[in-house]
């Protein structure tokens, strides 16, 4: 395949990153010439001088730029090549859809296929991309009442190749879906940290004490604030609706806390407990890597003595998770790098006194 990256921060990187390890020829554009240069130093790619030059003679383009310009840089690309497939990774995708429909015309439109990757970081730019964070991660395909069901598939193949895994949604269903799963938790993540920083005002040890649940609770309080800006003024009804059902939930804990019978409120917590296991904890990576779950002490110095080591030994490495222990004192590393590098990645932890073991 032949696909051209218009935006080249952290997703436009690290789709860039997997698509060459496909195979696939790629070219990038970005309006800042600074991001372009250090995205194609990292993923290999051409860099070009313009979107025209980046669409021309492709066969799919990802308009991987900020919510406010995708459509029209969508509508662009549309027009720069009159075979060429469009798609995005916006996170919202019913306003987007028809904004490119009113850009671009009912015909070009047909070429247009919303698409979204469930995937992503609190961090930003190509210096933090990585290929493996499309690896297993869920790609929702939105395709409008126009577009051409060739174009359906034809994405849906290549997202496949790349390790994702496709799935065509109603747009409608998508924005109502990710106001839950994925602008909630912004929200929530942002006035828990605001609510911690002013408690901190009053008593100066407050932050002191947030252990590991506060920290996942706050991690996406770390996020780009213009971008998130953007993202939330997008799906305005379907996030209001959200955090409506939230304040509910929220309204009902309160009462089961001041029930004189705890049964209520412990069946709230077990139904969640249920809920958040089936989500699952192992990474699910594609064939070609593999994951390192290396448990280390939570002490400063830990994790960087842990990658030295991976470089010593010359591995690569492509992601890393960390999750926290709830009693505190410790976490769990999980490295991926390319399967090749399994056993030294193994030596390299043991050589420094940590036991690790492949887990995928």
């Amino acid at each position: 395949m032949k696909v051209a990256i218009l935006g080249c921060g952290l997703m436009g990187t690290s789709i860039a990153l997997a698509a060459t390890r496909n195979g696939d020829e790629v070219r990038g554009w970005d309006p800042d010439a600074d991001v372009l240069k250090r995205s194609s130093e990292r993923a290999g790619f051409t860099a070009t001088g313009s979107l025209g030059e980046a669409v021309s003679g492709t066969h799919l383009v990802l308009v991987c730029s900020p919510i406010a310009s995708l459509a029209q840089v969508a509508a662009d690309a549309l027009a720069a090549d009159p075979n060429v497939i469009v798609t995005d990774i916006g996170s919202v995708k019913s306003p987007v859809n028809e904004r490119v429909g009113a850009l671009a015309g009912p015909a070009a439109s047909e070429r247009f296929v919303g698409g979204h990757p469930m995937c992503g970081s609190e961090r930003s730019g190509p210096d933090a991309a990585a290929a493996a964070l499309l690896d297993g991660s869920v790609w929702v395909i939105t395709p409008s009442g126009v577009t051409d069901p060739t174009a359906v598939t034809a994405l849906g193949e290549w997202v496949s190749a790349l390790g994702a895994k496709p799935m065509v949604m109603d747009p409608l269903v998508h924005d109502r879906v990710v106001a839950v799963v994925s602008h909630l938790p912004q929200v929530v993540s942002t006035a828990l940290m605001g609510l911690a920083a002013r408690e901190e005002e009053g008593v100066p040890e407050t932050l002191v004490l947030a252990a590991g649940g506060f920290r996942d609770l706050t991690r996406l309080a770390a996020s780009n604030p213009h971008l998130w800006a953007d993202i939330l003024r997008s799906n305005v009804p379907e996030l209001k609706r959200a955090i409506d059902l939230l304040i509910d939930d929220l309204a009902s804990l309160k009462e089961e806390l001041e029930d004189a019978q705890p049964s209520e409120l412990e069946d709230t917590l077990a139904a969640a407990t249920k809920a958040r296991l089936s989500l699952g904890a192992r990474p699910k990576v594609k064939a070609g890597v593999a994951v390192i779950q290396v448990p280390i002490p939570d002490k400063p110095g830990a994790l960087a003595e842990l990658t030295a080591g991976m470089s010593e030994l010359g591995v690569n490495i492509e992601d890393l998770q960390i999750v926290h222990s709830p009693e505190g004192g410790r976490g769990t590393v999980h490295l991926t790098v390319a399967a090749s590098d399994s056993e030294p990645a193994i030596t390299a932890a043991e050589k420094h006194g940590y036991e690790a073991y492949r887990i995928a």
